[in-house]
């Protein structure tokens, strides 16, 4: 096991470089990068003074043609030298993806391009919206799903396990911010009813809380979110408990229990539980992950939750590199350690599955 471990941590490497060599590149042909975005501000708060003036056409062409901006208009090239130099956009790109993988191998992100803080410091900043929407879909999702699931499993074509499997595909099928929308309109303060806030992870005086107020205003404040996002998010997990736990039930060793005189429970829980349940449980760091990196975008914009997802959407749209890059690479190397660590559930659970003697 050993060894299994020391190959998949080794072939993270090159998944890694060539996460990040893909990302630089399409980067590098993404139109409008940070000194563009400087460029285009100066300009907007400046256009009516470079608009009037003999001089003005005659600086504008030669500031294009030696900075290479279209946008560059008016502006002094060294200046425009200055910022590319600032933003490190005066070395080749080759040199600068190495020394971006060389910080990064080190830990060391750097800081924002438009927020003067280290990334690592905005990223920690950000994370508890991200960490309580992760851990807590996961665990209503995880909470609804196997009960359901095995129950669905044991009702298999009764009525139950028709209306449930119609109550959870329409309810996968429902987008989670269109149902997010309405939660505001109904409980927010829309139109109807106004028991829930809008804004944020917890209330501005939560600091002068006592404990068991702070407990219930975290809470208050994350209703609404967990009901949007856990409204598609069980609906896999049920079906696969349910086939799997059927996949189980129809076993040999299952009707050789239940000849030996065994009950249904003791069968069920004592022998079922454990087989059918080896690929829900593996799957619980992966599926940790997935709701902690991924879900949750529309959501925090919705409910003005300043987390990861709006982080790197604004990161995005703002061109700002060191926030993008960072965030994907942690995102990457923490999704190969979540699948690592899921593999190796497998084995944990049951010590039948051995990843060395496989064969190849």
């Amino acid at each position: 096991m050993g060894a299994y471990i020391l190959r998949r941590l080794l072939l993270m490497v090159p998944t890694l470089l060539g996460i990040m060599a893909m990302s630089f590149i399409v980067i590098q042909f993404a139109p409008g990068g940070p000194v563009e975005q400087v460029i285009a501000t100066l300009q907007g708060q400046a256009g009516d003074r470079l608009s009037g003036g003999g001089g003005g056409e005659t600086q504008f062409q030669a500031s294009t043609e030696s900075t290479g901006y279209r946008g560059a208009q008016g502006l002094d090239p060294a200046f425009i030298a200055k910022l590319e130099q600032q933003f490190g956009f005066d070395k080749p790109p080759l040199e600068r993806f190495g020394l971006m993988i060389w910080n990064f191998a080190r830990f060391d992100f750097g800081e924002s391009y438009f927020r003067s803080v280290s990334v690592i410091d905005l990223i920690k900043e950000k994370m508890p919206v991200s960490i309580s929407l992760g851990l807590w879909i996961t665990l209503i999702s995880y909470g609804i799903s196997i009960p359901l699931g095995i129950r669905k499993a044991l009702k298999d074509g009764s009525t139950f396990d028709i209306w449930t499997s119609g109550v959870v595909i329409v309810a996968y099928a429902i987008p989670g911010f269109l149902f997010a929308v309405l939660l505001i309109v109904l409980f927010a303060g829309g139109s109807f009813l106004d028991w829930f806030p809008l804004r944020g992870l917890v209330s501005d005086n939560w600091q002068q809380m006592s404990w068991p107020d702070r407990i219930i205003d975290y809470f208050w404040h994350l209703t609404l979110p967990l009901i949007a996002l856990s409204l598609s998010a069980f609906a896999t997990t049920t079906l696969l408990t349910k086939n799997s736990f059927l996949d189980e039930i129809r076993k040999q060793y299952v009707t050789t229990a239940r000849a030996k005189g065994l009950t249904e429970r003791r069968v069920l829980y004592g022998h079922v539980f454990r087989n059918a349940m080896l690929i829900i449980v593996a799957g619980f760091p992966g599926a940790f992950i997935s709701a902690f990196f991924t879900g949750s975008l529309l959501i925090e914009t919705i409910f003005s939750l300043d987390g990861l997802g709006l982080l790197g959407f604004e990161s995005v749209y703002r061109r700002d590199y060191p926030v993008v890059f960072a965030t994907l690479y942690i995102f990457s190397l923490i999704g190969l350690l979540a699948t690592l660590l899921s593999d190796l559930c497998y084995t944990w659970i049951d010590p039948r599955i051995d990843f060395e003697r496989r064969e190849v």
